[in-house]
């Protein structure tokens, strides 16, 4: 019977490392199983689960990869592994993944030990864990700056609904951001992300905006902050926002498009989901203006808002058509995946609001971006304390990626 090793290889990384190693093994007809490396710091760690052929002596063939690495400059460490144990190795094929994307504007050691503890109290495996982030220099202080690490753990929570209560409680503790999503094929397939707008893609309420050059800001606002809060119907605030916006002139309109300000990483999210394939769209209770607006700003596949009524060169105070609410928003969200083919799992939604949660809740991926706390509690993940670019790590791709794709589009 054939003997089941385990071969771990460290040393500083060269080339030609596993081809050395490989070629060695080769003299004795063993099988691989299974291989991994990583790299930190120009140190090699490299694991290779092969099968000994019951005719080759284990002592031969652990002398010549001694040898072998000698001649390197490396070491190595062999492992026996019993049947009983391969085969309970092999019978986790299959078994449920979970990725843990763990986001801060610098990471510190008790994040990943706050973090790693919720996971193991509830039974999951990390056996893998990447840097997406890029590579930081000594007292790296920018506060605008972004770190992220990904860990890939096998098995099923415990309690689920636990495990998302404990991460979003270390994320305030903390002041980091930690997603938790299923590993599926759907995590690689999605094709389009719906955002909300104000609050969203821009930071500010443009009806807020408005309201201030119409002389009632503090009236407005107060309903805007209510209504985000889930405190008061969306259409009863927002006909009750928008009538107190009777009289102002169109004029004004651009005037306030012309002043908003992106949210963090909006650009660079927009611009690098567009590279990458995606299809996105602006789903808003806000007004057609600053959609189209910013559409032709950041290049946005579709665009579905409130279409403010004009008469005589000023606003009415009302809206043509119907408004468009949380239950809206997220008909509009199913209407545009069917029409491109889509699944809802391969749907991302991106809000901040209270109308938010119909969307973000029948998306694959929800994210409450610098939401309030109740809409924070309710969806599927929550982005707070980086730009919204940090999207792209929970998408699995690193900065070393975004970075190539720009340069490869560019060039």
């Amino acid at each position: 019977m054939s003997t089941v090793l385990l071969i771990n290889v460290s040393g500083e990384d060269k080339p030609g490392v596993t081809n050395a190693v490989t070629e060695t093994l080769a003299q004795f007809g063993v099988t691989l199983l299974d291989i991994g490396q990583a790299v930190i710091h120009d140190q090699l760690n490299m694991g290779i689960l092969i099968s000994v052929p019951s005719n080759k002596r284990i002592e031969d063939v652990t002398s010549n990869v001694l040898d072998t690495l000698d001649r390197l400059n490396m070491q190595a460490i062999f492992l026996p592994i019993s049947n009983e144990r391969y085969q309970n190795w092999v019978g986790l094929q299959g078994k449920p993944r979970h990725i843990v994307t763990l986001l801060s504007r610098n990471l510190e050691a008790s994040h990943l030990a706050a973090v790693t503890k919720v996971t193991a109290e509830q039974g999951l495996n990390i056996d893998k864990i990447v840097r997406l982030s890029g590579r930081l220099p000594l007292g790296h202080s920018d506060i605008r700056g972004q770190a992220c690490i990904e860990f890939s753990a096998r098995g099923e929570p415990n309690n689920a609904d636990d495990l998302r209560k404990s991460l979003l409680k270390l994320a305030g503790q903390y002041n980091i951001d930690v997603a938790y999503q299923e590993d599926n094929i759907f995590r690689r397939s999605r094709q389009l992300v719906v955002f909300d707008m104000d609050s969203t893609l821009i930071d500010a309420e443009v009806i807020d905006e408005l309201a201030i050059a119409a002389g009632v800001g503090d009236q407005v606002a107060a309903i805007t902050e209510a209504a985000m809060r889930g405190e008061v119907d969306f259409k009863q605030s927002f006909v009750q926002r928008l009538a107190l916006l009777e009289g102002l002139s169109e004029s004004v309109l651009q005037t306030v498009a012309d002043c908003l300000r992106l949210n963090d990483g909006a650009e660079y999210l927009l611009k690098s989901l567009k590279q990458l394939g995606f299809k996105t769209a602006i789903v808003s209770g806000g007004f057609t203006f600053f959609g189209r607006h910013l559409q032709a700003k950041l290049g946005v596949d579709y665009v579905y808002a409130n279409e403010l009524n004009i008469a005589g060169g000023v606003v009415t105070g009302k809206v043509a058509g119907d408004i468009i609410d949380g239950q809206r928003k997220a008909e509009i969200l199913i209407e545009i995946a069917r029409e491109l083919g889509l699944s809802l799992e391969q749907v991302i939604a991106v809000g901040d609001g209270a109308n938010d949660l119909p969307m973000l809740n029948i998306a694959g991926l929800g994210i409450a971006f610098r939401a309030k706390p109740l809409v924070k509690a309710s969806a599927k993940q929550a982005i707070s304390n980086v730009g919204l670019d940090g999207i792209l790590y929970l998408l699995g791709y690193s900065d070393k990626d975004i970075v190539n794709l720009h340069s490869s589009t560019t060039g």
